[in-house]
């Protein structure tokens, strides 16, 4: 395990175990009762995904949609917030703003995956607004997005690559020539892409030269967290939030 601290959200003694969605497994994922429920069981790092309302409200959600986890309908960033807020996740809690999630849990630490445009800017006055710059990485699976967070915040915003980086890096390890952005602090990818495998030695050997902490998603069997721990990979995001805690304790590295 890559052992360089580059900024104050990656300091934690050991892998990272992240609550993707706060547990999406329990099916009330991205929800401050979800979210609850992981800080309970001991989780400093949550996952979640962020878009803006019409009215220019930051919520946490993954879907352009509320139509597959709410009882709600339509694309949020054509709803305003008084109209999405009455929608229900499993028909039962609601969607939360970010900024109530960031206020409930003080101590958590927020990856966010900026699902949209419209989000960032919005994202970024609410950083800067809280002082929360040590409490958030930002990521994106589109590269320029990242790079525009990165370009407007500065090193002050921890932020991870987005496809195009990730691919980059991934040439990298195999010894072939391609740009690889500086100012990123982790990689966090799937173990494996269309049949392509992301995560081994080579990469992780090619991330942790640059100080890059790997970070791997979306894990949710046992065998895999273990295959992944032993390979060396910086943190684990995973869907099943008790299965990754066990598996880490049985390692002695759950903190």
């Amino acid at each position: 395990m890559s052992t360089l601290i580059r900024h104050p959200y990656l300091d934690h003694p050991g892998p990272i175990p992240f609550a993707h969605r706060g547990g999406a497994a329990e099916g009330l994922e991205n929800t401050e009762l979800q979210f609850r429920r992981a800080v309970e069981a001991g989780y400093r790092y949550l996952e979640t995904d962020v878009h803006a309302t019409a009215d220019g409200k930051l919520v946490a959600f993954h879907d352009a949609t509320l139509d597959r986890v709410t009882d709600g309908a339509g694309r949020i960033a054509d709803l305003m917030w008084k109209d999405v807020r009455h929608a229900r996740v499993a028909g039962k809690e609601p969607v939360p703003l970010f900024e109530e999630l960031l206020e409930a849990f003080p101590e958590a630490r927020w990856n966010i995956d900026v699902k949209a445009e419209s989000a960032l800017l919005p994202l970024l006055e609410l950083i800067e607004r809280t002082n929360s710059w040590d409490r958030i990485c930002v990521g994106s699976f589109a590269e320029a997005r990242v790079v525009r967070a990165q370009r407007l915040a500065g090193p002050r915003l921890a932020t991870s690559y987005g496809t195009r980086g990730v691919l980059n890096l991934r040439l990298r390890s195999w010894g072939l020539p391609a740009v690889v952005r500086r100012s990123a602090v982790a990689a966090q990818v799937p173990e494996a892409q269309s049949g392509i495998q992301v995560v081994d030695h080579l990469f992780l050997r090619t991330a942790h030269a640059r100080g890059l902490q790997v970070h791997v998603w979306t894990v949710n069997e046992p065998e895999r967290m273990h295959r992944l721990l032993d390979l060396g990979v910086d943190g684990i995001m995973t869907d099943h939030i008790d299965t990754l805690r066990k598996v880490m304790e049985d390692r002695g590295v759950w903190v």
